[in-house]
């Protein structure tokens, strides 16, 4: 019996290689602490020190627990998609990481798709592990299942709009710019966006801007999301409008090297 050595040249398949980038992706996001204590860490203490949130700030009428808790779940996706991606791709790109990636046999739309299904796949157990959580605190979401639902849907929306941008940003300035930037945008949404407090706690012009914004329509829009089983119209648009421009930006100014 003869072994067959004939060598037999050729990429692996398209599938192949974007979920091996995929894993890839997910494997230095968990390897990397700063990551780690932006995605997780912050928004789980936020939501533990959130039930006393009532006490420093006005929310409203109503639970502050159940307040909080679409707040923090929009804070994560933020976190996640915007900061966090940005600051890893920056760094990528001065580093000339994703020059070499870009000339393997990868396309480079399918280095981003494993970039996003990684985003997608933290995501998922940020979400996970915050509801959980605000459960064990008292969070009782009477929106029922139609309020999980739009979860999904939001997060989607709220992860294409802020993914886009993070790209923008990671795209076209210094990975150093890109730290101080993707920092700074996401303490002033996290302190004035429309995130955990209430866009009705706002003064009425703050708050028509606000909604207007991509983490004032999915804060916004999760919270009612859990209070009524529906988000209304205004912030699905707003964050469709957002994601669409992002995309089309990005792919017009992003620079590889």
């Amino acid at each position: 019996m003869t072994l067959d050595l004939t060598p037999r040249p050729g990429a692996a398949s398209l599938s192949s290689m974007v979920r091996s980038q995929a894993l890839m992706e997910l494997r230095l996001l968990s390897r990397n602490g700063e990551q780690v204590l932006l995605t997780l860490v912050i928004p789980l203490l936020l939501l533990v020190a959130g039930t006393r949130a009532a006490d420093v700030v006005d929310l409203g009428p109503g639970r502050t627990i159940d307040i909080v808790t679409p707040g923090v779940l929009a804070l994560a996706v933020l976190s996640t998609s915007f900061t966090s991606l940005a600051i890893a791709t920056g760094f990528e790109r001065r580093y000339g990481v994703l020059k070499r990636l870009g000339a393997s046999p990868l396309p480079r739309w399918g280095l981003l798709v494993g970039k996003v299904a990684a985003i997608v796949l933290v995501e998922v157990v940020q979400l996970t592990i915050l509801a959980l959580v605000a459960q064990a605190l008292g969070w009782q979401p009477t929106g029922g299942v139609s309020g999980y639902l739009w979860l999904l849907v939001l997060a989607v929306l709220g992860t294409a709009a802020f993914g886009s941008l993070g790209l923008l940003i990671a795209g076209t300035l210094r990975a150093e710019a890109t730290l101080a930037v993707a920092n700074l945008v996401y303490v002033l949404l996290l302190v004035g966006g429309g995130l955990i407090v209430p866009l009705s706690r706002h003064p009425e012009p703050v708050a028509a801007v606000l909604e207007l914004l991509p983490s004032g329509a999915l804060g916004e829009g999760l919270r009612r999301a859990f209070e009524t089983g529906a988000p209304g119209l205004l912030p699905v648009v707003v964050l469709g409008v957002w994601a669409l421009v992002g995309t089309f930006w990005t792919s017009r100014t992003f620079r590889w090297e």
